[in-house]
C-alpha cells in the first residue's frame, strides 16, 4: 500500500490553553495529506472541480491517542484504505518525532456533481483517477 508523507510544522495559534494541538485542526492537517497524496498520484482537485464535480467529505473518524505539544516535529502519513466504485476512504496517522502515533483517523468521500450534488460513480466519471487509486492501494 502506497504510504504519503508530509512533515507539518504546528503553528503556534494551532495550539489550546493546555498546549495541545486544538483538535479541530487535526482535520485541516488530514486534508493536507489527502490533497498531497492525490498529487503525488499525478491529479489535482481543481481539475475534478473545473469538471463540475466536487468530493465532499461523508463521515470522519479521529482517535486521538497523544497530544501533540509545541515544538513537536510532525510527520503525518496518509494512505487509501478503500477505493470503491463509488466511495473512497483514506486513513492518516499523525507521528510526533519520536516516531510515537499520536492521532489516527479515516475520512469517506463521494464525488458529485457540483451543481446538484448528486453522486456520480468515480470509477467511470474519473477512470484514470480510480485507476490509479486502484493501484496503489494494493501496493
Amino acid at each position: 500500500m502506497y504510504v504519503s508523507e508530509l512533515e507539518i510544522v504546528p503553528k503556534y495559534f494551532e495550539f489550546d490553553m493546555m498546549g495541545i494541538i486544538y483538535h479541530a485542526h487535526y482535520l485541516g492537517w488530514f486534508e493536507l495529506g489527502r490533497t498531497r497524496l492525490i498529487e503525488e498520484l499525478g491529479f489535482k482537485y481543481i481539475d475534478m472541480e473545473r469538471a463540475g464535480y466536487i468530493s465532499p467529505v461523508d463521515e470522519m473518524n479521529v482517535k486521538y491517542h497523544k497530544g501533540i505539544k509545541y515544538g513537536d516535529q510532525v510527520v503525518l502519513k496518509t494512505r487509501i484504505l478503500e477505493n470503491g466504485g463509488v466511495k473512497t476512504v483514506y486513513g492518516y496517522e499523525l507521528f510526533n518525532g519520536e516516531g510515537t502515533l499520536c492521532v489516527e483517523g479515516k475520512s469517506s468521500h463521494y464525488v458529485v456533481r457540483r451543481e446538484d450534488f448528486k453522486p456520480v460513480a468515480f470509477k467511470k466519471t474519473f477512470p484514470d483517477w480510480y485507476a490509479a487509486f486502484e493501484q496503489v492501494s494494493k501496493l
